[in-house]
């Protein structure tokens, strides 16, 4: 009741900032979507699935919490997708033989992640064609990472989520949230490693 009183007293989202919240949205949710289907058609119905159904049932929550809303049901969708053509046991598979073989798996790699500076200077030509290539092999490493590596990862530092609202839109423990996190930048290290990329 308490939770309810509380949200109350925060303004809900009108139909134009709801509609506003959705385009804003859709183009990163899409690249999610893509990375975890591998299907640009069918990660365009998954993430328009996401939308109605935010529309629907969400419409009377407040501005602020649809970004968290909208990443668990796009999540849930992607889930309810690959139970449904039952490769689950794949992608279970493919995280117990992935494992990073670091230590401290429950470390967060952005507590320790020191930005150069000037990194996000574009630089001329043949530094934006290096970066674009290096883009685009990342693309690659993160389509071949297990679905909850991936899923942590782009929330984490796609979404700009912190560890405990990516916790809360995986539905498990911020230590699972780190784990999943550092062993998909580890596979990314190795995947970008071997095709002679050092970052």
């Amino acid at each position: 009741m308490l939770g309810d009183s509380q949200t109350r007293h925060r303004p809900l989202a009108t139909e134009k900032e709801l509609a506003g919240f959705l385009t804003e949205v859709e183009r990163r949710a899409f690249k999610q979507a893509v990375f975890a289907v591998r299907d640009e058609h069918l990660a365009l119905d998954l993430v328009q699935d996401a939308m109605l159904r935010l529309a629907e049932k969400y419409s009377s929550k407040p501005l602020e919490e649809l970004p968290l809303l909208f990443q668990r049901i796009l999540q849930n969708i992607i889930r309810d997708h690959y139970r449904r053509h039952k490769v689950r046991s794949l992608w279970t598979t493919l995280l117990s033989s992935l494992r990073g073989k670091d230590d401290d798996e429950d470390r967060d790699p952005l507590d320790t992640l020191e930005v150069k500076e000037g990194a996000n200077r574009l630089g001329g030509p043949s530094e934006q064609l290096e970066r674009s290539q290096t883009l685009g092999m990342i693309e690659q490493g993160l389509a071949s990472l297990p679905a909850r590596q991936r899923e942590a990862f782009l929330l984490r530092y796609w979404e700009e989520l912190d560890v405990s609202e990516t916790a809360q839109v995986m539905g498990c423990s911020e230590g699972s949230v780190k784990t999943h996190c550092s062993r998909a930048t580890h596979a990314l290290a190795d995947f970008l490693k071997s095709k002679g990329i050092s970052l």
